[in-house]
């Protein structure tokens, strides 16, 4: 176990923060986890999705992720051609002094199975969309909850992105906090597969006063930052409301969302665990908790 913890650290090294600030070994196995194929695919309403929510939730337990309620497990339903879906959203906080919320969040569901004999694994295992983004915001509850935060963190996992934003929707219209506290949403959507070792960051320029965090990040950073796809008026090419984010910002919400550009496994079987860039992953996560941490820091 030495020797593979010395190798990982080796491996993950990078200037941004302290190693003990994400855990690697735990980072990569929430997402080799999230998109075996036990899971199915955690497509909304199936036997996988309800597997990977006794994951998450046992996630949040361990974590030490306070449920409001007493309860991780938010259901809420929407219509899918003739047929009602129930689907899930998870979340729970973590106090901070102030009652100002910020939320952090990452879509869980995916593709679920395709059609039979399609493919030699006909799963749509969904690691970098978005086991990813889930390992993501996992990482950063740990860290948090060992650093306790200025505002108050909430963590959310929605489900039923992949039909239209249905989770967040649903959050929007009956959040467990007044909309007018939160200051924020930094969203995680498809952040471990890059060749080029690009992140993008979304929602500057919407509000340019999110513009500093992205630079201050970007210049410890040992990946490429890069501020945009949010232009109004550049068609497909804009972001701000092709993942969870855009619930926030129809509600004048302010929002980060990280993502990279599409790439040939992106809503295809390939898909797998063993494609995502495991370093560059690693400093993504510790690139967004800068971020996060930074904005923490210095207030909205």
């Amino acid at each position: 176990m030495k020797v593979l913890c010395y190798s990982l650290c080796l491996l993950f090294a990078g200037p941004l923060l302290a190693q003990s600030s994400v855990d690697s070994a735990q980072l990569l196995k929430d997402v080799r986890t999230l998109s075996a194929d036990k899971f199915e695919g955690r497509k909304t309403g199936t036997r996988g999705s309800r597997l990977a929510q006794f994951y998450i939730i046992d996630r949040f337990k361990q974590i030490g992720i306070t449920p409001y309620h007493n309860t991780y497990e938010y259901p809420f339903y929407f219509q899918e051609g003739n047929k009602k879906v129930m689907g899930t959203n998870l979340f729970g906080y973590i106090p901070g002094k102030s009652s100002d919320v910020i939320v952090i969040s990452a879509h869980y569901d995916h593709l679920g199975i395709g059609k039979p004999n399609a493919a030699k694994d006909s799963i749509y295992n969904g690691a970098d969309d978005n086991a990813s983004g889930v390992g993501t915001i996992l990482a950063l509850a740990a860290y948090f909850k060992k650093n306790p935060p200025k505002y108050t963190l909430l963590f959310v996992a929605f489900d039923g992105e992949e039909e239209g934003l249905q989770g967040s929707r649903a959050f929007v219209q009956q959040p467990p906090v007044p909309l007018n506290t939160i200051r924020l949403n930094i969203n995680m959507d498809m952040v471990s597969h890059n060749d080029k070792n690009e992140l993008y960051v979304a929602g500057s320029t919407p509000y340019p006063q999110l513009k500093k965090f992205i630079d201050s990040a970007a210049a410890k950073s040992s990946i490429k930052v890069l501020a945009g796809h949010d232009v109004p008026g550049s068609g497909s090419d804009n972001w701000t409301n092709q993942s969870d984010q855009g619930a926030f910002h129809a509600q004048k919400i302010p929002f980060l969302y990280f993502g990279v550009e599409d790439h040939p496994d992106y809503h295809q079987l390939t898909d797998e665990y063993d494609r995502i860039n495991h370093r560059f992953y690693y400093q993504v996560v510790k690139t967004i908790l800068e971020m996060t941490r930074q904005i923490d820091d210095i207030g909205m």
